[in-house]
Parts: C-alpha cells; sequence; structure tokens
C-alpha cells in the first residue's frame, strides 16, 4: 500500500497548482475565485471526482444479522437520534467515506478520513436546503475534501468549513457521534439498525486497503501531510479529541489507557473522558477483525440533574461514579445503581491521529496529568 502511494505522490508533484487547477476547473463548476485556503495546499489523492462513491441511498438491518459478518472488535461509529441507533461499521466506511442519510428526519452526513483517522457527523442542512455530499478525489493535510452537490462548493472533512467555492467560510454542524466496538453497540443497542454493505458493489468488505498505516511509529505519507507533523507527540498516536469555542485539547490513548478516566475542564464545560479497551483499529492490519486493540473513548458532561458527578474506573468498559455508586458505560448511560437510565450528555469529540488533528489545530493542549476544575 506505501509503495503504490508513494507512486501517486510522485504523480501528483508533476503538476504545477496552477495545472490541478485548470484540470480542475473542466471538471467541476465550483467557484475557485472564491477560497479561504490557498488552492496549492489542496491535491489530488489519486482517484477522480466520486471515484471513492458515497453511499446516497443506504440500506440497514438488524443487529441480529449485521452479527453474521460483523467482528464483535470492529469499529463503528455509533450514532442517535430521538429513539434511533445507528451502527456505520468501518468495514464499509474505509471504502466509501461518505454516507448521505436521514435519522429520525435529521439528514446527516457520517464521514471517514482513512488518512488522518478522522470520522465525523454532520448535519446536511445548511441555509435552509439539504445538501448532498461526496467525493472530490482531493486531500488538504491528508485529509478528506468533500464537495456538496447542490453548489460543489469543496468542503474540509476534519472541520466541516466549506474552503473552496460558493459557501466558502461557511461551516457544518456537528452531529454529537462515538467510535465503539461493534461488540459495544449491539449489547447497548440490541434493537438498532447497522448499514448493509452495498448490493452488487465489488469491493473486499472487511479487509482494509491501508494495512500497517497507523503503527505507533510510523508517519503520515510524504507529499499529503503539508506543514511539518507537530512533535509534541508520535505522528501516528491516537489522541481523544475536544473543541469547545477557543479550547481545544488532546488526550493521549496511552496515557488513557493507564487512568481509564480523565476530569477536565475544556472552554468552559466540566467534562470526563473514558476510555475502555476491546475495539481494534481499522487501519492496522489487512483483515479489520484483526487490527491491534487501539481501545474506544467516550467524552461526557459531568453534570446529571444539577449535580456534577467524579468517576473512577470499575473495570474493562465499567466507570463508577462516586456520589452515588452508579455503573457507567463507555456511551455514558448509567447501567447500574440510583442513576440506572440516566444519561451523560455526549461532548463532540474524536478518535483521531495527533498529526492531522494538530495540523488543524495546533493550538490544542495536551492533557498529561494536570486537572482543570
Amino acid at each position: 500500500m506505501r509503495t503504490s502511494m508513494l507512486l501517486l505522490v510522485a504523480t501528483v508533484s508533476c503538476l504545477s497548482p496552477d495545472e490541478q487547477h485548470a484540470q480542475a476547473n473542466g471538471e467541476w463548476r465550483t467557484d475557485f475565485s472564491k477560497h479561504t485556503v490557498p488552492l496549492e495546499e489542496i491535491v489530488s489523492g489519486g482517484p477522480p471526482k466520486d471515484g471513492i462513491p458515497a453511499i446516497d441511498a443506504p440500506k440497514f438491518e438488524s443487529v441480529r444479522s449485521a452479527r453474521r459478518w460483523l467482528d464483535d472488535r470492529e469499529p463503528v461509529i455509533a450514532v442517535e437520534a430521538g429513539a434511533s441507533a445507528r451502527a456505520y461499521p468501518y468495514q464499509i466506511l474505509v471504502w466509501h467515506e461518505i454516507v448521505n442519510d436521514a435519522i429520525a428526519g435529521r439528514p446527516l452526513a457520517v464521514t471517514f478520513c482513512p488518512l488522518c483517522n478522522i470520522a465525523v457527523v454532520f448535519d446536511r442542512r445548511h441555509r435552509g436546503r439539504v445538501l448532498d455530499f461526496g467525493t472530490t478525489g482531493r486531500l488538504r493535510h491528508s485529509d478528506l475534501v468533500m464537495y456538496d452537490r447542490q453548489t460543489e462548493s469543496w468542503w474540509q472533512q476534519a472541520t466541516g468549513e466549506a474552503i473552496v467555492g460558493t459557501l466558502a467560510g461557511d461551516s457544518l454542524r456537528d452531529v454529537p457521534s462515538q467510535t465503539i466496538s461493534w461488540g459495544d453497540f449491539r449489547r447497548a443497542y440490541p434493537r438498532g439498525e447497522v448499514l448493509s454493505r452495498p448490493a452488487g458493489s465489488d469491493r473486499p468488505y472487511g479487509r482494509n486497503p491501508y494495512a500497517g498505516y497507523d503503527a505507533p511509529t510510523g508517519a503520515p505519507l510524504p507529499g499529503f501531510a503539508g506543514r511539518a507533523s507537530d512533535g509534541r507527540l508520535p505522528a501516528m498516536e491516537r489522541v481523544a479529541t475536544v473543541r469547545i469555542a477557543a479550547d481545544a485539547a488532546a488526550y493521549p490513548f496511552p496515557t488513557l489507557r493507564k487512568s481509564r478516566v480523565v476530569h477536565d475542564m475544556v472552554g468552559s464545560r466540566a467534562l470526563v473522558v473514558f476510555w475502555a479497551p476491546g475495539t481494534a483499529s481499522a487501519l492496522d492490519d489487512a483483515r479489520i477483525a484483526n487490527g491491534r486493540d487501539v481501545g474506544a473513548s467516550g467524552v461526557f458532561a459531568r453534570q446529571v440533574d444539577g449535580r456534577r458527578l467524579t468517576f473512577d474506573a470499575a473495570g474493562d468498559g465499567v466507570f463508577r461514579d462516586r456520589e452515588t455508586g452508579s455503573g457507567w458505560d463507555i456511551l455514558g448511560r448509567a447501567v447500574a445503581g440510583p442513576l440506572r437510565g440516566k444519561r451523560l450528555d455526549r461532548i463532540p469529540s474524536g478518535d483521531h491521529l495527533w498529526f492531522a488533528w494538530a495540523l488543524f489545530r495546533p493550538d490544542t493542549r495536551i492533557w498529561s496529568g494536570a486537572v482543570r476544575r
């Protein structure tokens, strides 16, 4: 995989920025005169426009049915809306990157960039209309550049910001979501729905086309990452990330693996970060189900019914608050004790590779044990 991607970089480097965008102008009705970033930062990733096909008419199946082809350790994006819960398996997203969906009447774009390990869910409603998204075939700082089919403006997937075209400068709204293991999802939502593998597709679902990409001692592919990586952490280290207003924080997975629970303040929000083992990397082994265990995180507000709680780890995937002794899971649900049935409010967050997050938020504070109260 890395050899073929390096050959691609050599091909891209033969084209000047002017030549690349001259080619793009024949393919797009995008207004390239409007942009918020230098156009030379946007490079071809290889595939053409929609060469990585978004899923526009997603089909879903039951948890029971999906158990036939999903391994308990495989990562999924979990999204809730009203009484509905859906799982979007990474083994599908790694081949399609965007799912245009609607849950409980709310139009959503479920997105995943494999080169950054960034999964974000957006509300597709914008300026009074619903946008549909596809892949441009371009990257900026290794991150997926999407486009909306209504105006063909280009959007940065990591930030939800329109960077080129009519809507340049606008932003999409994040929708809280969480990457967890399939096993955790099916136990939490036995009546949930699971994105089905698209019928008729020849893609080898369950296989990882980026085998070995996120090796802890590795590096992003040369030619795609843009600016030099922030050296405060290894480039490919996973971090749980949070941004609230002007404040951004990152919680390294190796630190979370030791502590399991972190209490902190980001912006004006008192939050807790949970970490639990049991979720495989989608970018490690050639077969996603065999990926090394990187675990999963969840970030939540600490208040329940106006009361601030303090948490401790109480076993793999189980957390207990000191105030009532109630047990909580990685999804922020009280599953035992006096508060059973209560939920912690989920704070938008993600499990990303450090180099990618730091490129977009170089002002990020890295948590190292000092607690903000």
